[in-house]
């Protein structure tokens, strides 16, 4: 498994925000870009972190599990 600090902290500011274009801003990158961060993190945990839909983000039960131990670690 190989997770990046750069990769906690861009879902920890997600998890706050909740709101892919915001994040990006706060990071200087794209939302594609942002977007894909995230689901490369989901991809190498084997865990859906958010709900998504085209209104609304959503932690899901296994985020807001990595967002607590994220937050120690970070």
């Amino acid at each position: 498994m190989n997770i990046s600090p750069r990769q906690l902290r861009i879902f920890l500011a997600l998890t706050t925000s909740l709101n892919f274009s915001r994040t990006a801003e706060q990071f200087f990158v794209t939302q594609p870009s942002l977007s894909k961060v995230i689901r490369d993190l989901e991809e190498e945990l084997g865990l859906t972190l958010f709900e998504r839909s085209t209104r609304s983000v959503k932690l899901t039960e296994s985020g807001a599990r990595l967002a607590a131990l994220a937050r120690s670690v970070i």
